[in-house]
């Protein structure tokens, strides 16, 4: 069946329909990764978006749910060139195509990605609708209307736990922990976390206990936690007002705190920083990423439409800790007199393999420290 991609500037992508076959509007954005395809449906940070993947085949080893980053998958839509029907791996348990109509995920094989990434690229990400109808002269009018008004609203209280949950210290290979110390206590505030953060804390001997991302700050610190987690998650950072001002009486607290990508963004925003929308974003696994104390540069796995501002950093508060070597934006900050540290990338991922995985260990040695 023919489907279509309506763009807001009026531009139209002729392709085949693949997975559910209903229209549907979002914001139309671009992933450069070449594997991990599962990991990115299922990342909670796409949340009212459609995705379009700029590697030309996709699906090729088919679905595994083990690698999967949440119980579902998030984007509103998915883009490829082109859709492997026949994957081939020992650990597939379907194809993406099943998988996509599973959870009633529409989209659009064959069209050109390469053209429209070049599209998004120069004219900045746009609202886009997929659809199986055909809209032509003056019907196209309100459906450009409609598109154009389309909002990413509500998506952070949309894909966060529902209740706390905990998740016990674990060895490195899975197995219940064994370690000689103590497991630390990380209070984890989830505003739309990817299952692989906790499972990084898990393996590096914590004990972690899952919050909403509405918790007021004096519950997640009265119990009293070694550490404190925020994690990644979709939307406008400057939405989430009242999250904002509870990491604010967390950040004033003396417990040690990681906050990674929107977690980052939010800390920014609770001490007084300022956040912008990207031209077209950061989504991919082969980001480079500076540590300025280091000088090392890391190959980061990112997915954000905004980043923090480091001209409306206050030097007292905060300095920059790291910044991306392509565009110069800021991907970390380091927080005077506090054990804080913040990323905009995703230290879970393994774009390097393992690259920036230290951080987890570096966020142990602030809790063992305290």
């Amino acid at each position: 069946m023919d489907a279509f991609l309506i763009l807001e500037d009026g531009t139209v992508f002729k392709g085949t329909s693949i997975g559910a076959e209903k229209e549907v509007i979002s914001e139309v954005v671009f992933n450069t990764s070449m594997t991990g395809y599962l990991e990115v449906l299922t990342d909670p940070s796409y949340a009212g978006q459609a995705v379009v993947m700029t590697y030309p085949l996709i699906g090729n080893y088919g679905i595994c749910t083990e690698d999967m980053e949440s119980a579902h998958p998030w984007p509103d839509a998915y883009i490829v060139r082109e859709l492997s029907r026949m994957p081939s791996n020992w650990r597939s348990e379907n194809t993406i195509q099943n998988f996509l109509k599973k959870y009633e995920i529409p989209g659009i094989a064959g069209i050109d990605t390469r053209a429209l990434t070049k599209l998004l690229r120069d004219k900045g990400t746009m609202n886009g609708m997929i659809t199986t109808k055909r809209y032509h002269g003056d019907a196209l009018l309100p459906v450009l209307e409609k598109i154009r008004a389309y909002q990413v609203r509500g998506v952070v209280m949309k894909t966060t736990t529902r209740e706390v949950y905990a998740a016990q210290a674990q060895n490195p290979d899975g197995s219940r922990y064994t370690g000689e110390k103590e497991p630390k206590r990380v209070a984890f505030l989830d505003v739309g976390a990817k299952r692989n953060i906790i499972r990084s804390l898990q393996r590096h001997g914590c004990d972690v206990t899952v919050y909403p991302a509405d918790t007021p700050a004096e519950v997640i610190l009265g119990s009293n936690p070694d550490g404190i987690m925020i994690s990644n998650g979709p939307g406008d950072p400057k939405e989430n007002t009242g999250i904002i001002r509870e990491i604010r009486k967390l950040y004033e607290s003396d417990v040690p705190i990681f906050a990674i990508c929107l977690g980052h963004q939010l800390m920014a925003l609770a001490t007084g920083a300022d956040t912008y929308k990207l031209k077209y974003g950061h989504r991919g696994g082969n980001h480079p990423v500076k540590d300025l104390a280091s000088g090392r540069v890391y190959i980061s796995s990112q997915n954000h439409g905004y980043a923090v501002d480091p001209a409306s950093l206050n030097p007292e508060i905060a300095k920059v800790a790291f910044v991306n070597v392509n565009d110069g934006t800021n991907e970390g900050l380091s927080y005077v007199g506090k054990n804080i540290v913040t990323v905009q990338y995703h230290p879970e991922a393994c774009p390097g393999p393992r690259d920036s995985g230290y951080l987890f260990d570096q966020f142990i040695s602030m809790m063992e420290a305290n």
